[in-house]
């Protein structure tokens, strides 16, 4: 890594403007698939980034920003309990992180990965990505010339792109297919024109609701893993040991807290984003005061009026376009899960696990007692986590 005790200020705040614009792509697709606020979720990114360098006492170079693990749970959720009962069941996926900081001080990371093994992580995260086929076939079908080019776009640069453009895939297939649209004749900017230049984020409060915080807690198990590996990851790109210092349990609770505080006002839950630690291995600096920089022009963008509007005038069929690729690469993600940890599918225990995964969550299956349903990937999950614990193994 470079000596960042020689960068001046000017020079810290182009990388972390570089470093939002790695992430910037991904932090507003959520909320624009979900249906929530873009611009709330660039000032929840930007203030959750802040609360969890707090909490790991400025020592770890990683920006948080939306989270797409949560984006199947939050359409169905929303259309179920409505959007602050949704919130309130993001919320709960913070307490379930500070759960598992509190189990990760007490029983360390080995008692993490025995609850959740490959086995059920793995289907959990292939469920996430298939569970959205269908809408981004919907949402490409709208428009196919456009949402293929967005698609070719993110491809090409996926494949052949050079440093930085290589990082930022999904939002160079965003530019290009906005351009298009342009072209076409597609987009009406007399809201961006109306908007003021200058506005605070459409905030929303969470609203209690059981269902919503049953169905949401466990989707939490693949963003808690993700979250290890990818402190793991910027360990080996900073070359430091985090997981001791600050340690892990202060790294997943800031990463909890700053999921609260994005669900408390109408954000999308935060995570740990793998494009900006691959922006850090690119430039070789990972000061930790250039993410909190990265965080705070995150905030002050999010507070532009014309921004917000702007980004709400992108067509549903680049969208989908994107889509296309972006879900099908977290099932392939999950697969890849049970290859590189080497589970054998040809093992009975393992593959009723894995089947039931699949099976209740692609099939939408529910179960309700009295006035309380779960069901879709949180149903799925905690049936997998069950099995897990009371099915024998080979001996």
């Amino acid at each position: 890594m470079k000596n960042n005790n020689k960068l001046g200020f000017a020079q810290k705040s182009i990388v972390g403007a570089q470093f939002l614009f790695v992430a910037f792509g991904a932090t507003v697709l959520v909320p624009l698939l979900v249906g929530l606020d873009p611009s709330v979720a660039l000032f929840t990114a930007g203030v959750g980034t802040l609360i969890f360098h707090a909490v790991t006492k400025g020592m770890v170079p990683i920006f948080l920003g939306s989270s797409f693990a949560f984006i199947a749970p939050i359409i169905k959720a929303t259309e179920l309990f409505g959007l602050p009962g949704t919130l309130c069941g993001l919320v709960a996926v913070g307490a379930v992180y500070g759960l598992m900081s509190l189990l990760v001080r007490l029983r360390g990371v080995e008692f993490i990965t025995k609850l959740f093994p490959p086995v059920v992580v793995g289907p959990v995260i292939m469920l996430i990505g298939l569970s959205l086929a269908g809408t981004g076939v919907d949402m490409a079908k709208s428009n196919w010339p456009l949402a293929l080019i967005a698609l070719v776009t993110t491809i090409i640069v996926s494949l052949f792109g050079k440093g930085l453009l290589r990082l930022i895939p999904i939002f160079s297939g965003i530019i290009v297919g906005y351009i298009a649209a342009i072209i076409f004749g597609l987009i009406d900017f007399t809201p961006v024109v109306d908007a003021p230049w200058f506005a605070w984020p459409a905030f929303v409060k969470p609203e209690f609701c059981w269902e919503a915080i049953i169905f949401m807690v466990p989707v939490a198990i693949a963003p808690v893993i993700e979250h290890i590996g990818d402190v793991y990851a910027i360990n080996e790109v900073a070359g430091k040991d985090f997981v001791k210092n600050p340690g892990l349990h202060r790294t997943m609770l800031g990463d909890g807290l700053a999921c609260v505080a994005a669900s408390f006002i109408g954000g999308p839950p935060v995570t740990t984003y793998s494009e900006v630690t691959g922006a850090i291995s690119l430039t070789k600096i990972a000061d930790p005061a250039v993410i909190r920089i990265a965080a705070i022009i995150g905030i002050m963008f999010s507070v532009l009026g014309k921004v917000s509007a702007l980004l709400k005038t992108i067509p549903n069929a680049v969208l989908g376009g994107i889509m296309l690729l972006l879900f099908g690469t977290i099932a392939a993600v999950g697969i890849n899960n049970l290859i590189k940890n080497k589970i054998d599918l040809g093992d009975t225990r393992n593959l009723i696990i894995a089947s039931l995964i699949l099976t209740l969550g692609i099939g939408g299956a529910e179960f309700t007692c009295g006035s309380i349903t779960i069901g879709g990937i949180g149903l799925a999950a905690l049936v997998g986590v069950i099995l897990n614990i009371i099915l024998p193994r080979k001996k």
